[in-house]
């Protein structure tokens, strides 16, 4: 008799992916200028929003500075708040 669920699958030999390094702690930076808008551009999607920490691999500290730092730089017209 076959078997009815299917063929046997096999998760066993997964690998984990490498484990994101803050680039902020990599650079022993204290505090996030907002004023380096080179910088600050690369974690900004292509819509305007911010970039999760799931995706960049900035800790939850410099993630906050991060925040603060994009939107200081927005309101003082270094940064777009949306991409046109």
């Amino acid at each position: 008799m076959a078997d009815q669920r299917g063929p046997k699958r096999d998760f066993g030999n997964r690998r984990r992916p490498r484990r994101k390094v803050c680039a902020f702690c990599a650079d022993h930076i204290e505090e996030i200028d907002y004023k380096d808008g080179s910088r600050l551009r690369k974690l900004i999607a292509e819509n305007g929003k911010i970039l999760p920490k799931r995706m960049t691999g900035t800790c939850a500290r410099h993630q906050r500075m991060l925040t603060n730092a994009i939107k200081r730089a927005r309101h003082v017209a270094i940064l777009p708040f949306t991409e046109d």
